[in-house]
């Protein structure tokens, strides 16, 4: 099964180097949507079928913690894997991102961070699928 990913980040060039480490991984990606911000990444949710969002934290319009806040209030992405990719230092943020069900990647990050995330959050390309 391929996966669907939505990547929000407000720079191009991360959401660019995100994309490109996670072909680098193996995983088996399908459709990939990008986002410049929270807003458009529900926007993006809601036109398209999500597998697997990759969000920032710091961005304008709508931060990455209150886009996760508004996909888990909506029973249609309540239950859509999100890992979080930011230079956030706050562990108390980190614990309430992970109390929201997010797993947590510190920039910068490897291929292999990426991937063993990825499978332990959506259990794709762990042979166990």
């Amino acid at each position: 099964m391929a996966l669907n990913v939505l990547i929000v980040d407000d720079s191009g060039v991360m959401r660019a180097m995100i994309l490109k480490t996670m072909k680098m991984t193996g995983l088996p990606l399908g459709e990939v949507y990008q986002a410049a911000n929270g807003q458009e990444g529900l926007d993006a949710l809601g036109e398209n079928w999500i597998d697997l969002v990759v969000v920032d934290i710091t961005m304008p319009v709508m931060n990455g913690e209150e886009m996760i806040d508004k996909m888990r209030a909506n029973p249609e992405f309540a239950d859509t894997p999100i890992v979080v990719i930011s230079t956030e230092g706050s562990e108390t943020r980190i614990e309430r991102l992970r109390q929201k069900g997010a797993r947590f990647i510190h920039k910068p990050f490897t291929p292999e961070t990426i991937r063993d995330t990825i499978q332990e959050i959506t259990g794709i390309g762990d042979g166990n699928e």
